[in-house]
């Protein structure tokens, strides 16, 4: 498995004040003892440091809270369980967390339920967060287009769509699907966004708008 995204342990440190640095150390070495004892790890072990996590941003800052509980992930070793359990009961901001450590903790599609469930929000930090590496590796075709719409709905840009290019070149359904979106935003007096038309343009489609026809969605 890769690492937990953000900076390492030391880049983060250098960026925080001596407080923030004490309790991110008091944080780590509180995840470090409940990844130790997994077999049956003392409710207060457990707990203390999914409390950290939640108080990530409070204490380190919120421009550094993602890059902190990532951290504290991956010291807990957290599991799929447990990354469930921080997704359900968290803050918009956590569950972006989450989201982003799913790569580095999840190694298969179990995870998916998760990113379905950002999908689902209108919260475009959660879908840009939703997009990332874990989807393009695991989401089946037909919900990855819908991702693709999804950014361009909520005007999340799609370089935050992980293997954007890979996996949409040459896939014509998704470039029915853009065309069929471009042409109703041209019948609505609406622009077509350049996110929209770059997309497009890697499925292969060279117009926005498409005879009708019957189409099939493989």
């Amino acid at each position: 498995m890769t690492s937990t995204p953000g900076p390492g342990r030391a880049a983060l440190e250098a960026r925080l004040t001596p407080a923030a640095r004490t309790w991110l150390g008091d944080a780590l070495t509180e995840a470090a003892a409940a990844a130790a004892t997994p077999a049956a790890p003392s409710a207060y072990i457990a707990h203390t440091w999914e409390l950290r996590f939640a108080a990530a941003g409070r204490y380190c800052g919120q421009e550094h809270a993602d890059a902190a509980r990532a951290l504290l992930l991956g010291e807990a070793r957290a599991d799929l369980e447990t990354l469930t359990r921080l997704y359900q009961h968290g803050s918009a901001a956590e569950r972006r967390a989450v989201l982003l450590a799913l790569p580095a903790l999840v190694p298969g599609p179990g995870a998916l339920p998760l990113v379905d469930d950002a999908l689902r929000t209108n919260d475009t930090r959660l879908v840009a967060a939703a997009v990332g590496p874990y989807a393009a590796t695991h989401l089946d075709r037909h919900a990855w287009r819908h991702a693709v719409l999804k950014c361009l709905f909520t005007g999340v840009p799609l370089e935050a769509v992980a293997d954007l290019a890979r996996r949409a070149a040459g896939d014509t359904e998704l470039g029915r699907m853009l065309t069929d979106y471009a042409a109703e935003r041209t019948a609505a007096g609406r622009d077509v966004p350049h996110d929209l038309r770059r997309a497009l343009a890697l499925t292969g489609e060279t117009t926005t708008t498409r005879p009708e026809g019957p189409s099939e969605e493989s």
